[in-house]
């Protein structure tokens, strides 16, 4: 069985610094590099995850102007990687979303930069990709809320470097994640 896989930037349910539950903003520089990753990658699709209906709009006023307007037509790569872009309000809607695509409900694994018990390394997720359609979801502000993170399949483990400082941009998260997990390590051998 051929699998496929989906990303997802999630803006609810995110802590701020304080821990509480917050919406975080869409940023236009996410959506470039991320749905550039999302093409480069192959990948069946890159979901914006936000309730709120003016962000909404933005990525589809964004989004319109890479796939209809006068970006798309000055350069085409990048139209070609909006075309990958999709908008949810949550979770629930994008795995419906995806299990109607593929009649079968994709495996949900998120990412975060902590370290906490269970999360499964990078060897079991580039397994699991192979056995079922994935969907990965990368949190931005100060990370998912509990109750996410309660929503999935699993959770990779972090990505570290060789000391305590673990800031990360999403959008290099998400770089360094799907080289991991979709990359040809045998390229330039």
């Amino acid at each position: 069985m051929e699998t496929t896989s989906y990303i997802a930037l999630v803006h609810y349910p995110v802590k701020n610094k304080t821990g509480d539950t917050i919406v975080s903003a869409v940023t236009n520089l996410d959506l470039h590099d991320m749905a550039r990753l999302a093409c480069t990658y192959q990948l069946a699709g890159f979901y914006v995850i936000t309730p709120l209906e003016e962000q909404q709009e933005f990525v589809r006023e964004l989004v319109a102007h890479w796939r209809e307007g006068s970006g798309g037509v000055l350069n085409p790569w990048r139209k070609m990687a909006f075309e990958l872009i999709r908008i949810a309000p949550d979770l629930e809607t994008v795995r419906r979303q995806i299990a109607t695509r593929h009649q079968a409900a994709p495996a949900v694994y998120a990412t975060t930069a902590a370290a906490m018990p269970g999360q499964i390394s990078w060897k079991t997720a580039r397994q699991k990709i192979k056995e079922k359609n994935t969907l990965f979801l990368f949190g931005t502000a100060y990370g998912f809320c509990p109750e996410l993170l309660e929503k999935t399949d699993g959770i990779l483990r972090p990505i570290m470097a060789d000391n305590e400082y673990n800031h990360l941009s999403v959008r290099s998260a998400v770089s360094i994640t799907l080289d991991r997990l979709l990359g040809d390590d045998n390229k330039g051998d």
